[in-house]
């Protein structure tokens, strides 16, 4: 809904889409410090608050902004109040995903929790399935200005609700086993980033890497891929959102088995393949983007899809498993950096660096770029598939 929200909360001039897609990038700023707060809380109390308390934030905030009155209403202080609710969101996001992600770790067979955590990335591209298909049916549905005066609410109304939804239905989730194992043992750690800090570097670095590497390809080869297609490539925004409805289809059925695959092979081989995708595929795939023509649009955004699916659904299991289950939720939250330069960053990132020099497959390099830099640290990761160690256990025992 980039090019939309640009008009109605920033005005009709050539920079209100970058700017809207800037209101993006600063709110992820607010993701790191989301997960620091809500990893001390999950890692002092437990998974099961911190899922709780980061969805009833969102649901509040989604439903403000779906009330929101627009700049023709209020002026500038529109968009002012939409950047701030945007930062609310960015703070509980920070806490969400993580906790998701440990939560389905700690629960899940040894043998299925990259499948198992899979799920995670699964059922948030399932979310951005609908985020899509609810705005290209609305940019469909309504006309013009209707969209602009009423039609752009109806996205965060329906998000709104989902979150009261999601919040009702984990009111009654059981606490993680393993950290009920750990409150038992009464081993929780009353300082769990300061310890996390000075003793887990190496995971620290291996899970920003993880992070930088699924958050590049996710947020410029899915999230900006429909502004990407409207303002490149020339198609008209209804076009552009079925096209990115199409990639989101794609990302939830690459996702559990790219989640199996690295249970059966190992943590370490199925990230070192994606990373490999995402030096080689990228340029190629925004350059299909260019060429006017739907179908290699779609060839190239459902491509851009997979791999980052993969990533991610990797991602899941491996980026938890670099923690002990004392100071998992802190080790993840600083993992949260990488994706607020890497993936909130990026789309302004990629629209100001398009704008500036006329070079249309900038996203693409940017891609390769990071997945050069993260393939040496993936290719020493150690291995922490369950199934894998059993394995290297019995050949070396």
């Amino acid at each position: 809904m980039t090019t939309v929200l640009s008009r109605v909360f920033f005005g009709s001039g050539a920079s209100s889409v970058l700017t809207t897609l800037a209101v993006f990038a600063v709110a992820y700023v607010m993701r790191p410090l989301g997960a620091l707060v809500f990893g001390h809380i999950g890692d002092r109390l437990g998974r099961r608050r911190v899922l709780l308390a980061s969805m009833a934030v969102m649901t509040v905030a989604m439903l403000v902004t779906a009330l929101l009155p627009t700049r023709e209403q209020i002026g500038s202080a529109a968009g002012v109040v939409l950047l701030l609710l945007r930062c609310v969101m960015g703070f509980s996001v920070g806490g969400e995903y993580t906790g998701v992600m440990t939560y389905l770790v700690e629960g899940a067979p040894p043998r299925r929790r990259g499948l198992v955590a899979s799920l995670a990335s699964a059922a948030s591209e399932v979310g951005a399935l609908l985020a899509v298909g609810v705005a290209a049916l609305t940019t469909a549905l309504t006309s013009g200005p209707a969209l602009d005066f009423w039609g752009w609410r109806i996205p965060f109304l329906f998000g709104a609700l989902l979150a009261a939804g999601t919040l009702i239905a984990r009111s009654t989730m059981q606490e993680s086993p393993a950290f009920e194992e750990l409150k038992q043992a009464r081993a929780t750690d009353r300082a769990p980033l300061r310890r996390t800090l000075r003793g887990q570097r190496p995971a620290l670095y291996r899970t920003f890497t993880i992070s930088a590497l699924g958050s590049i390809t996710y947020y410029v080869g899915i999230t900006y891929v429909p502004t990407y297609l409207t303002a490149v490539g020339g198609f008209a925004e209804s076009d552009a959102l079925w096209l990115a409805t199409i990639a989101s289809v794609a990302v939830i059925v690459i996702t559990p088995f790219a989640g199996a695959m690295a249970d059966r092979v190992g943590r370490r081989p199925t990230l070192v393949l994606f990373a490999v995708l995402s030096l080689v595929l990228p340029v190629s795939m925004f350059a299909f983007m260019t060429r006017g023509h739907a179908a290699l649009a779609l060839t190239g955004a459902v491509v851009l899809a997979l791999v980052a699916g993969g990533v991610s659904a990797v991602g899941a299991s491996s980026a938890p498993e670099q923690f002990p289950v004392e100071g998992r939720l802190s080790g993840l939250a600083v993992g949260t950096v990488a994706t607020t330069i890497f993936g909130g960053l990026t789309p302004y990132l990629s629209q100001a660096l398009i704008d500036s020099t006329g070079w249309r497959l900038v996203p693409g390099v940017m891609v390769a770029a990071v997945a050069l830099l993260a393939l040496p640290i993936l290719w020493h990761l150690p291995e922490t598939a369950p199934a894998r160690l059993v394995m290297a256990d019995r050949a070396t025992g």
